[in-house]
């Protein structure tokens, strides 16, 4: 589902970080369906909606990776109007503190903070010298309610993007670029699925109660059910049009009323 206007973004070239499954497929589908040209890189294999043109097979966790894809985003499409970080997620094992190698740090900060860092300084320039554009990052609420059994890396990654997200919106905003965060609770995707699955599996439980486990340790979820990939895409578009103009340096949470205070 989705309430795009077929020409609110005519004319728009949109990268997209991890823009393949997920919140980021449906941020790609839903620029798409407002009219922009989109791309994104994923390190899976091309999905049938993204147009083998508008696609870079790399690992955006690492440093070539994410200049490969800033190299073919400028060379195909020249300019970037919308920068959309998308890409994240934690593969750490449970077990606490105590369990997160040097290994699993590395990787969480590289996916869920550096990967933005780093195309954000090979194509932030280009819309600094043109004068516009919008930046959007994903968060997470695990910054505020992290999950200390299993995703403690990656929660700290994430309240370091959204610091970094402010420091670059005070630096960039009056040049013409808006910086916004997007932080989702827990969302309805296969990332989310397999989450469970870990988890389940470190705790030697089942599934139904690794996913009461999760949710006991956000608080729950007052509005009954997890946010739908759609709904994360369409404040994502709302934060990069026009009708958002005056947003700018902010975060917005999408979690269903799990974080109990601003």
């Amino acid at each position: 589902m989705h309430w795009a206007d077929s020409s609110e973004f005519i004319g728009k070239n949109v990268v997209i970080s991890g823009g393949t499954k997920g919140a980021g497929g449906a941020a790609f589908r839903r620029f798409q369906a407002g009219g922009a040209t989109v791309m994104t890189a994923a390190r899976s294999e091309r999905p049938d909606f993204v147009p083998s043109d508008l696609f870079v097979q790399a690992d955006l966790g690492t440093v070539d990776g994410v200049e490969l894809f800033a190299a073919q985003a400028l060379e195909r499409m020249g300019r970037i109007d919308i920068l959309v970080h998308v890409l994240g997620g934690s593969n750490s094992p449970g077990g606490g503190f105590a369990a997160l190698q040097e290994s699993h740090w590395a990787r969480e900060l590289n996916l869920n903070l550096l990967s933005a860092v780093r195309l954000d300084r090979a194509l932030v320039p280009r819309m600094v010298a043109k004068g516009a554009g919008a930046i959007i990052h994903t968060g997470s609420i695990q910054r505020k309610l992290p999950l200390p059994e299993s995703t403690t890396a990656y929660a700290a990654a994430k309240a370091a993007l959204v610091a970094y997200s402010k420091a670059l919106s005070k630096e960039v905003g009056p040049k013409g670029i808006r910086v916004n965060v997007v932080s989702p609770g827990w969302i309805a995707t296969e990332a989310a699925k397999a989450l469970v699955e870990r988890i389940a599996a470190d705790a030697k439980v089942d599934e139904q109660e690794a996913t009461g486990r999760i949710l006991a340790s956000l608080g729950g979820i007052p509005l009954g059910r997890p946010a739908r990939p759609d709904e994360v895409a369409e404040l994502m578009a709302f934060l990069a049009s026009d009708r958002a103009a005056a947003i700018h340096g902010a975060e917005f949470t999408i979690d269903g009323g799990t974080v109990p205070t601003a």
